[in-house]
């Protein structure tokens, strides 16, 4: 079929932001090895975002609930 379906085109977070809505969630899909965080700060710092991050494990629930919650109303981007 060609090459154009064994090669991914390049992670473009700019255009992902532009397409997505406050009540559409950007979920990343990643492979062993990659770390968007640097690409999501550096592009949260040029759009003035504010983010909110937390790692997800036991107990963690909770907090990324009222995380998730605040950025809801606050407009802050949440990173699970």
């Amino acid at each position: 079929m060609g090459e154009e379906y064994l090669k991914p085109p390049p992670f473009d977070l700019k255009g992902c932001h532009e397409d997505s809505t406050p009540g559409q969630p950007l979920v990343f899909v990643l492979s062993p090895g990659s770390d968007p965080m640097a690409a999501l700060m550096s592009f949260a710092d040029s759009a003035k975002a504010s983010v909110q991050q937390i790692s997800l494990g036991q107990g963690q629930g909770k907090f990324a609930e009222e995380m998730i919650s605040e950025g809801r109303k606050t407009g802050a981007w949440v990173v699970l």
